[in-house]
């Protein structure tokens, strides 16, 4: 399991990447996209680890 510091970290190393990969190549530049896709990932993983602790609070 990723520990709940780690998530912040790792989602603004990822944004960081896609804004410089972006400011190299291009929006429609294949690894913007992937790196856009990364981040995505990232995201969803953040919501659902946090959605399922609101859901099931730790006693």
């Amino acid at each position: 399991m990723i520990r709940d510091d780690i998530f912040p970290q790792q989602l603004e190393e990822a944004r960081q990447k896609l804004y410089d990969l972006q400011a190299k190549y291009g929006f429609d530049h294949a690894s913007v996209l992937r790196q856009s896709m990364i981040l995505d990932e990232l995201i969803n993983q953040y919501n659902r680890h946090f959605y399922v602790r609101e859901k099931n609070p730790i006693p």
